[in-house]
């Protein structure tokens, strides 16, 4: 019995471990398909804003009409800053309040035109922002933000259909193995007891 466990663990394991990288292939990259797509609406805004600031346009000009609770809401906001990182117009606010970014992002922003980032400015508050540098007849920053819950609810979603994929998968693959090696013993004992028919 334990010869033919050997057996099993030795046809089995090669396509488990076939099956557990497909799957995590699979993975990352409908993951950072999904994550990057959470990214395309705050471009357009970012891009749209700071060619309106560069040209020397208030900065309330480029903010969206209605505030937003970025803890709450699921709304695209905008947040304008100076070259120190100082808001100076937002249309969005937490705990009452247009949110501060950390200035190690202006730094580099300053130096890349353009960072793309997950941002939690406090627990359980999480955006995806695209942050630009202006530069014109006024320069700054602007930081286009949007709520990340649905996007790490269908995360979520894609972890739990990818994982039972894997299980199912695994076991497919353990029972041909099973079968494998009890067609092989069967022949094998078949052959013994049938000498004149091989």
């Amino acid at each position: 019995m334990s010869e033919k466990v050997f057996d099993v663990v030795l046809k089995w394991l090669p396509m488990a471990l076939v099956v557990t990288a497909l799957c995590g292939v699979v993975y990352m990259a409908v993951f950072q398909n999904i994550r990057q797509s959470a990214n395309d609406p705050q471009i357009q805004l970012a891009e749209g804003a700071a060619a309106l600031l560069a040209s020397g346009a208030p900065a309330q000009t480029a903010l969206p009409p209605n505030k937003v609770d970025i803890a709450n809401s699921l709304a695209p906001y905008l947040v304008v800053y100076d070259e120190t990182g100082q808001a100076i117009a937002s249309s969005a606010q937490l705990d009452g309040t247009a949110p501060a970014i950390p200035a190690g992002v202006f730094a580099y922003t300053r130096d890349h035109s353009e960072d793309r980032l997950t941002w939690q400015p406090r627990e359980g508050v999480r955006s995806a922002i695209v942050v630009t540098h202006f530069r014109g007849a006024a320069s700054g920053f602007v930081v286009a933000g949007r709520s990340l819950r649905e996007v790490e609810r269908q995360e979520d979603n894609l972890m739990l259909i990818v994982g039972a994929a894997w299980l199912a998968s695994l076991g497919a693959t353990l029972a041909a193995s099973v079968a494998l090696v009890l067609m092989q013993a069967w022949r094998t004992t078949w052959q013994q007891t049938h000498p004149a028919a091989t």
